[in-house]
């Protein structure tokens, strides 16, 4: 079995936070916290709870949603690839072409979202 990394939320959660263009202090005013623990949060100095973490990005109008799925499966609407492989794919980018990608991948799902509430 490979290595095991613990999941980083800070960056989900500021990219949510400013797609919705709200700084720290106001997302904190919408939960009844303070800004500094936003900001821990977002430079994951401290891992949330799960229901923490959706009550911030509930307090943006989003939720959050987590499933187990196979490495072996293939990728829906990926063609043939398995996450194993789209995987060992991305871990060959430079770290810009990450945040690119990241990027792309965000705005695309907010896209997504926003035509299934219509």
């Amino acid at each position: 079995m490979g290595r095991s990394e613990s999941v980083r939320c800070g960056f989900l959660l500021r990219e949510a936070r400013k797609r919705h263009g709200l700084d720290q202090a106001e997302l904190a005013r919408r939960v009844g916290t303070e800004q500094p623990a936003i900001s821990r949060i977002e430079r994951d100095v401290v891992s949330p709870s799960l229901a923490t973490l959706n009550r911030l990005f509930e307090a943006m109008g989003e939720t959050l949603t987590i499933a187990p799925v196979s490495l072996a499966d293939p990728v829906p609407g990926g063609g043939n690839q398995s996450i194993a492989e789209l995987r060992a794919d991305y871990r060959s980018l430079a770290p810009e072409e990450r945040l690119a990608q990241a990027a792309h991948l965000s705005k695309v799902a907010t896209e997504l979202a926003a035509e299934a509430d219509v």
